[in-house]
């Protein structure tokens, strides 16, 4: 399974919006390709074999993808390969270009790049079948707007997925990550629980599915500020090899997956919903 996994995110996926290296505040690249590819695969994400880039969202070569604070296209990779027309959006046009020339050796239908900041997003109305926001609500100063943007881009019936950060792992971070982790460009609100599904709902939309996932990023995200000069790629810290090799033991085990799935209920790295236009 690993082999398969790898080949879906090369390079580790960058799923927030344009941000820059410290002193702002980091989001660290995949910690462990390995470990991480399983996990979230474990969670239902880049499931190869229905074309689902999370259960309950799947996309074709008929699709057109918007893909909004995409940064680097980390996440963009799978949607690509599933052949579908990619719509990349965010506010760093380096970032777009890398992902831009990323997605052109696969198997797109074709790629286009738009940098904005969403007010407005330059597309005319009812031009996408399907809508990606991960990690990007928490950056913008008005979500309902953002939100009836996006809205106005997407066709009847298309599907929207969107994902935050989940308020738990947020109040952690307030205690551990320094003060800019907070401040703007970065996270400048915190999303309680069933507040996305009510700004999804409050713009039109019918929530299909919802859940939160990711223990294993919340702990490896609270333990990077431990580790001091540690970059944003590899050679990792050592506390950072063993907290993924201590997950990896942990999955390998017959009781690891329901363990993991108790543990993302818990303390989950992010919230995410699946929704659709009527």
């Amino acid at each position: 399974m690993l082999s398969r996994l790898k080949r879906l995110l090369t390079p580790p996926s960058e799923p927030q919006l344009a941000r820059e290296s410290v002193p702002q505040a980091p989001v660290p690249a995949e910690p462990d390709i390995d470990i991480g590819l399983v996990d979230i695969h474990l969670s239902g994400w880049l499931q190869n074999d229905t074309g689902e880039l999370v259960k309950g969202f799947a996309i074709g070569p008929e699709d057109s993808v918007l893909d909004i604070g995409c940064g680097a296209g980390g996440y963009a990779l799978f949607s690509a390969r599933q052949g579908a027309e990619m719509i990349l959006a965010d506010v760093d046009a380096e970032k777009l270009e890398t992902a831009r020339q990323r997605l052109q050796a696969e198997a797109a239908r074709s790629v286009q790049i738009l940098v904005t900041d969403a007010n407005p997003i330059p597309l005319p109305d009812g031009r996408v079948s399907k809508v990606v926001a991960m990690e990007v609500l928490e950056h913008v100063d008005d979500p309902a707007q953002f939100m009836a943007e996006l809205v106005r881009v997407a066709k009847p019936g298309a599907q929207f997925l969107l994902t935050v950060p989940d308020e738990i792992i947020e109040g952690v971070q307030k205690h551990i990550a320094p003060p800019v982790y907070f401040e703007s460009p970065n996270h400048i609100r915190i999303f309680k629980r069933g507040e996305l599904e009510r700004l999804a709902m409050d713009a039109g939309l019918v929530v299909e599915s919802s859940m939160q996932y990711g223990f294993y990023h919340s702990v490896w995200w609270s333990l990077y500020w431990a580790c001091e000069n540690q970059p944003l790629s590899p050679p990792w810290h050592p506390l950072l090899e063993n907290w993924a090799e201590t997950w990896s033991t942990l999955l390998s085990l017959p009781a690891g997956p329901q363990i993991k799935a108790a543990l993302d209920a818990v303390m989950p790295k992010s919230q995410v919903i699946v929704a659709r236009k009527p």
